[in-house]
C-alpha cells in the first residue's frame, strides 16, 4: 500500500521543519543537512506513492528514502548533536520507522485496494 511511502514523506516534511521546531537551526552543519536530506526524503517518498507499482526491491525511490532513513539514525551523533536530546531521539525514532517502513515496502507486493 502506498501509506508507508505517504508516511515517510510526511516524515521528511518534519525533518525539514524540525531545526526551527526543535531550536538547532543555528547549528549550520546540522540545519543545511536535514533541510537537504529532508527534501529528498519528502520527494522521493512522494514519488514512490505516486508510481504504479511502488513496491518491490527495484523501486530506486524506496531504495533513496531507505537511505535517507539511515541518515537520519546516524546524523545526530555524526553532526554532534548528541547534547540535544530531543534532536536526537527524534532523528533516531523516526530515521528507525522511515528505514523499517522502506523495507516493508520493498519486500511486498502492492496490495490491491
Amino acid at each position: 500500500m502506498k501509506w508507508r511511502n505517504w508516511l515517510n514523506a510526511l516524515f521528511g516534511v518534519w525533518f525539514v521543519i524540525s531545526p526551527w521546531a526543535l531550536g538547532f537551526s543555528s547549528h549550520q552543519g546540522a540545519l543545511w543537512t536535514t533541510l537537504i536530506i529532508g527534501i529528498i526524503q519528502v520527494i522521493v517518498a512522494a514519488w514512490a506513492a505516486s508510481v504504479e507499482n511502488s513496491s518491490g526491491w527495484k523501486v530506486w525511490q524506496t531504495w533513496v528514502s531507505l537511505l535517507t532513513g539511515i541518515w537520519f539514525i546516524i546524523a545526530p551523533f555524526t553532526l554532534s548533536l548528541s547534547s540535544m536530546h530531543s534532536e536526537v531521539w527524534t532523528s533516531v525514532i523516526l530515521g528507525i520507522v522511515t528505514a523499517v517502513l522502506s523495507l516493508w515496502t520493498m519486500g511486498r507486493q502492492e496490495e490491491t485496494i
